[in-house]
């Protein structure tokens, strides 16, 4: 795998908080998918694996290179769980035809937060020339709402 790109952000915990506390379910549907919502609200500290995800699709976005002024929304980038905790990325819409186009074949997150910040780092990874082997953004992933 080759780096095609890397991204980084970090949030304040109580501005999402605020976000949440203000515009509610709105706030809620329009940047998580029911999988992240369901995750998050299942977790002792809400507020902060919700700062969390937020970091983690900026940074995202930012290692592909696409920000969010290419159609793409916030529902089109998705961070769940492995079995183990690791957390794994799904891209459809907008963020999976950008990250399509410039080669990008997996993209890696790392996130980390307390009471008060929450941060994410992401790299975007190409295939080595020659490397037959599907990509995890090409491959036909599960639905981002199961």
């Amino acid at each position: 795998m080759v780096i095609l790109g890397i991204g980084t952000d970090i949030i304040e915990c109580p501005r999402i908080g605020m976000m949440i506390e203000q515009h509610g379910e709105l706030f809620l549907r329009r940047v998580y998918t029911d999988r992240e919502i369901r995750y998050c609200q299942g977790r002792k500290h809400a507020m902060e694996h919700f700062a969390g995800r937020w970091a983690a699709k900026e940074a995202i976005l930012k290692a592909i290179g696409s920000g969010w002024s290419r159609g793409i929304a916030w529902t089109d980038v998705e961070v769940r769980n492995q079995p183990g905790g690791q957390p794994k990325v799904l891209v459809c819409g907008g963020a999976k035809e950008i990250a399509a186009q410039r080669g990008i074949a997996d993209i890696m997150i790392s996130i980390s937060h307390c009471r008060t910040y929450a941060t994410a780092y992401a790299l975007a990874l190409g295939r080595d020339p020659g490397d037959k082997t599907p990509s995890s953004i090409e491959e036909n992933q599960d639905s981002k709402d199961s």
